[in-house]
C-alpha cells in the first residue's frame, strides 16, 4: 500500500538522501501551515516538529511511497525522527517527518532561515558559525 509523505529535508530533490526515494512518485512542492519549527540535527538532517508559537510555513515536496521506498526511507532517517501528520497550508494533512521536541536540546534551531534548503545554503556560504 502506498502512503503520500511530505518531507522537508535531506530526501528532497537535489539534496543528500533523495535516491532513497527512488521507486516514489514525486507530487510536487508544498508547504505546511505556518506552524512548525526546524532544528538542525548536527548539521546532517533537519527535525521539525508543530509548535503552538513561533511555527513558520515549511517548504517541502510530497512523494508517493510503495511499501518498500518507505521502508528504504525510514532506514536512512536518525534515531528519534519518526513518521506522523503533518498539515499543510492548504488545510490538508498528510504523512510526515517529525522530531520530538523533547529531543531539540542541543540541535540549533533553524526556523529563522525558512527551511533546511535555505539552512544548507547558507552552511555552505560560510554565513553559519
Amino acid at each position: 500500500m502506498a502512503l503520500e509523505l511530505f518531507v522537508n529535508g535531506t530526501l528532497m530533490r537535489g539534496l543528500k538522501l533523495h535516491d532513497n526515494l527512488d521507486g516514489a512518485e514525486f507530487l510536487g512542492e508544498f508547504r505546511t501551515a505556518p506552524k512548525y519549527r526546524i532544528f538542525s540535527i548536527g548539521d546532517l538532517h533537519p527535525g521539525m516538529y508543530r509548535a503552538e508559537r513561533g511555527g513558520i510555513s515549511v517548504p517541502g515536496e510530497i512523494y508517493r511511497l510503495p511499501d518498500e521506498v518507505w521502508a528504504r526511507v525510514e532506514a536512512g532517517e536518525p534515531p528519534g525522527l519518526y513518521r506522523g501528520p503533518i498539515e499543510l497550508s492548504d488545510g490538508r494533512w498528510v504523512d510526515g517527518i517529525l522530531f520530538p521536541e523533547a529531543m531539540t536540546g542541543g540541535q540549533r534551531e533553524i526556523t529563522s532561515f525558512g527551511g533546511w534548503r535555505e539552512y544548507w545554503e547558507a552552511l555552505e556560504r560560510g554565513e553559519v558559525a
